[in-house]
């Protein structure tokens, strides 16, 4: 049985009982913003990473 890293001591029923939870205390509308934001957040950090790379690589030089 394959899992990822991330869940890596979870069973499946573990994953079942915590996603029963988390429909019971956000309900079934909100569950799909909160999918939403996440993606935007993990989007923003993505772009952020990659500016970062962007400016450490164009960054010049310096020689003393």
């Amino acid at each position: 049985m394959m899992t990822p890293l991330f869940i890596s001591g979870l069973g499946m029923q573990e994953v079942l009982l915590i996603a029963l939870v988390v429909l019971l205390f956000f309900g079934g509308k909100k569950i799909p913003k909160l999918m939403k934001g996440l993606g935007k957040g993990v989007r923003s950090f993505k772009e952020g990473m990659n500016n970062m790379e962007k400016e450490i690589e164009e960054e010049p030089v310096k020689k003393e």
